[in-house]
């Protein structure tokens, strides 16, 4: 056996599986950015409704350390509880399967070479992706020409091997034998390699590769026996992506993957016994329509992966509760919540945006939160409310530079033409809700300075505020309804608000005119009525940008009136 041509041809087969694998799921992820929105807006408190959906989305994605990721960082944003999430990892778990019987049914075709299929499929991919002119289609050239890759590498990976079953050319095959005779021994063999690869599916490629070319003996139980210790082992390895990815979330991110290495560790656990007796490769052969080696590993994988998590899934709140156990919550937890905008879904640009939008909404929150504050300043001389402004203003100014940091890096990615649109209006969206915490600064700085002269607004005056004020809250509300839900009516309804605010500007102004040519209020209290008028405007004019984004299909188009 030609030791060398068989490393090389591993290495380099692996390296190409892997490479497809990669595209494959990225274009996939591209082109069902919004389907898995759709399916991960459908998990509820039904725990099977979340197993399926997580089964569903890695079924889309064909990866459940990309699943994995995805749901810390909805956790971590505050989406899911720990409960639902693990659901969905116990999902994941199953949906990875699939591409397990995706390489079982390539890797049994004898009669034909696997390149027989990569090259055509190599060669439209690249020719969709060099024609396409739609990233829809440009991502579906990601799948095709990744998909092709990947059969190449398979390929190599199985040419590299050659025929394995001469055990006495091949010392090779007895090392596999030696190994799987020790249950435990192929477990942890199985979850290093996956630990060193970091993908199940590229591990169990090689375990079903081995196996049809003979590394695990002849006869089809003895091979199966022999294979099923190195499938659990990858089950348990495959837990490292998420353990990996928790490392700089908090710690409900770090409990979702914990509770996905326990659930994958127990089951193995769990199921040696039947493993070590053989009992478990006998299941497999009684529930299997074939003894063809490649389909009945893919069984073991799928079997194993189904009834661990239906079993598990009725004590979900069992495994919660241990979880918590071993990361308690602590007293801080409440003060150092991460932050909402998760860099590991910046791989996938629908969910991404969506925190974006999230994130959007809670900074609008707080400047209206700010303006309320800075009105009670104003208008009823309430000092303590000054520092308050400053502080809600001070986290609006926070809120911008980290979602405008969180926009550059997603627009390194590769954006739809439905994401390209609605990109410009968030960002310019934070940037005008930040110039509303500027106005509400500017309205508690002239409140202070009204308090410090001693001044009081007339009894008019104070009403004609309190009406502008009510007429701006209103259009703030349908602002944020209208951003929440992409709702163009209620947007429509916000610019409405815009045209009265404009037109009591200059009502107002004229009666503070009349007021001050009476003698019914003092100067310095005139000049804080118009500096007050004129901030609310600008707000109106602000609020009148978001909503025109919307009303515009999520496109921006900025106003005469934009503020630089």
């Amino acid at each position: 056996m030609d030791v060398q041509a068989m490393v090389f041809g591993t290495v380099g087969g692996l390296a190409l599986f892997l490479y497809g694998m990669g595209m494959m799921s990225g274009g996939l992820k591209q082109a069902a950015g919004d389907s898995m929105r759709a399916l991960l807006a459908r998990i509820t408190k039904w725990r099977v409704m979340a197993l399926l959906v997580g089964a569903g989305v890695t079924a889309i994605i064909q990866s459940s350390s990309a699943t994995s990721v995805i749901v810390i960082g909805l956790i971590n944003a505050g989406l899911l509880t720990l409960k639902q999430a693990i659901c969905v990892i116990l999902g994941a778990n199953i949906g990875t399967t699939i591409t397990g019987w995706l390489v079982a049914a390539v890797a049994g075709l004898k009669a034909f070479k696997i390149s027989m299929y990569a090259m055509p499929l190599i060669a439209i991919g690249f020719g969709m992706h060099i024609g396409a002119k739609r990233e829809r289609w440009k991502s579906i050239a990601m799948i095709v020409l990744g998909l092709g890759i990947l059969f190449l590498g398979l390929d190599i990976m199985k040419d590299a091997f050659g025929d394995l079953s001469d055990r006495e050319q091949s010392p090779f095959v007895n090392v596999l034998m030696l190994i799987g005779d020790q249950p435990i021994l192929a477990v942890l063999a199985g979850m290093a390699f996956t630990v060193l690869i970091q993908s199940s599916s590229a591990s169990i490629a090689m375990v079903i590769v081995i196996a049809v070319n003979g590394g695990f003996g002849s006869d089809p139980h003895d091979a199966l026996r022999v294979a099923i210790p190195f499938v659990l082992g990858d089950n348990i390895g495959t837990t490292i992506t998420a353990q990996l990815a928790a490392l700089r979330t908090g710690r409900d991110g770090k409990r979702t993957a914990m509770a996905h290495t326990l659930f994958n560790v127990v089951g193995v656990v769990i199921l040696l016994p039947f493993v070590y007796t053989g009992l478990y490769a006998r299941l497999v052969e009684f529930v299997s329509p074939t003894d063809a080696i490649h389909i009945n590993i893919a069984i073991s994988h799928s079997l194993f992966n189904i009834v661990a998590a239906f079993a598990v899934l009725p004590f979900v709140r069992v495994l919660e509760e241990l979880v918590l156990r071993i990361l308690p919550v602590r007293q801080t937890d409440a003060t150092d919540q991460p932050v909402t905008l998760e860099v590991h879904l910046l791989d996938t640009p629908a969910l991404a945006l969506d925190q974006a939008r999230r994130e959007l909404l809670r900074m609008a929150g707080t400047a209206k939160d700010a303006l309320a504050d800075a009105f009670a300043a104003v208008l009823d001389n309430d000092r303590s409310k000054l520092e308050d402004v400053a502080r809600k203003e001070d986290t609006v100014d926070d809120f911008q530079r980290e979602i405008t940091s969180y926009l550059v890096a997603l627009s390194q990615r590769t954006l739809g033409r439905k994401q390209a649109s609605e990109f410009p209006v968030l960002l310019h969206g934070v940037n005008d809700i930040e110039r509303i915490g500027d106005h509400a600064k500017n309205i508690s700085e002239s409140a202070e300075r009204k308090m410090h002269q001693g001044d009081h607004f007339s009894p008019e005056a104070k009403a004609e505020i309190v009406r502008m004020r009510v007429e701006v809250d209103q259009m703030f509300d349908d602002v944020l309804i209208a951003l929440a839900d992409s709702d163009v009516d209620i947007a429509s309804r916000a610019l409405a608000h815009e045209k009265i605010i404009n037109r009591m500007q200059i009502d107002l102004r004229k009666s503070h005119v009349q007021r001050l040519t009476e003698g019914k209020c003092t100067a310095m209290a005139g000049m804080v009525f118009v500096d007050l008028v004129d901030n609310i405007e600008k707000i109106g004019d602000h609020l009148t940008n978001v909503a025109q984004g919307i009303v515009l299909g999520m496109q921006w188009v900025a106003t005469d009136d934009e503020e630089p």
